[in-house]
């Protein structure tokens, strides 16, 4: 099995831990001001998101930018 590009890893952590605070997918991308479309590419990997991206949805999820990279290095499926 080849393993999971960091995009993939990254948004897996961003799926489960908007799903662990409870938010659909559409109310978590409307709190960050994405399209929900542009989330959901984010969570399945195939959207690479900027850096301004990145720190909104760290700062929606309560997480330091380090943290969540951090726990997305840890993913694996």
């Amino acid at each position: 099995m080849k393993p999971l590009s960091l995009s993939q890893r990254f948004g897996t952590r961003v799926r489960d831990l908007r799903l662990a605070k409870g938010y659909t997918q559409e109310a978590f991308a409307d709190r960050c001001g994405f399209f929900r479309t542009y989330l959901s590419r984010i969570e399945t990997g195939r959207a690479n998101p900027t850096l301004n991206a990145i720190e909104v949805i760290t700062d929606a999820l309560g997480l330091s930018i380090t943290e969540l990279l951090r726990q997305a290095e840890k993913v694996k499926l």
